[in-house]
């Protein structure tokens, strides 16, 4: 198994893992018509409805403070715009990054060597990054919610640091830091 089958195969079983836990503190992760509750501050963003059924983008591992593994979702709009090269991304575009602690994995460890497997440990947050041209145009079309438990967190210091960290992103990107890993 290629160490991306087995990050896909492991990000998935932390993502129903992560769906099980949520389920059993009761907490809802977004109501039949996809708007949750508990919207993000400043945007509005709540967790889309099936979004952990999107397609993959992307992978990517945060080694900074954050140490974590990160699976890029998206809905259709968004995969055919990535796939296509389409910039700006068209409205209704959604993404979602799950992150997850990275940790070495005692199990594959065992079979290799040397300590050279990493795996998704326990889910960390959910960012949520909403397309929409005019609702959004003070923050280059885009709207931000980040979720912890299946709750927006409602720092809105932290929402305004979303933009103004996608900022620093070269404007052919659309402010969006992901590439599309067929």
């Amino acid at each position: 198994m290629s160490r991306i089958s087995e990050f896909h195969e492991n990000l998935v079983l932390a993502s129903r893992k992560a769906d099980d836990d949520i389920a059993a503190i009761g907490v809802s992760v977004g109501a039949a018509s996809g708007v949750s509750d508990n919207p993000s501050p400043i945007y509005g963003v709540s967790l889309p409805q099936g979004y952990r059924n999107w397609q993959m983008i992307t992978v990517a591992h945060e080694a900074g403070k954050n140490n974590d593994i990160r699976g890029i979702l998206g809905n259709d709009i968004a995969m055919k715009a990535f796939r296509e090269g389409t910039r700006p991304f068209p409205d209704g575009t959604v993404l979602a990054r799950l992150a997850y602690v990275y940790k070495s994995s005692p199990e594959n460890g065992a079979v290799f060597p040397a300590p050279q497997s990493f795996v998704a440990g326990d889910p960390t947050n959910v960012q949520i990054s909403v397309k929409a041209s005019k609702k959004y145009a003070d923050s280059g079309g885009w709207g931000y919610g980040q979720f912890e438990n299946g709750l927006a967190n409602q720092s809105e210091p932290l929402m305004k640091s979303c933009f103004a960290c996608h900022t620093k992103l070269d404007r052919s990107k659309d402010l969006v830091f992901s590439h599309y890993s067929p």
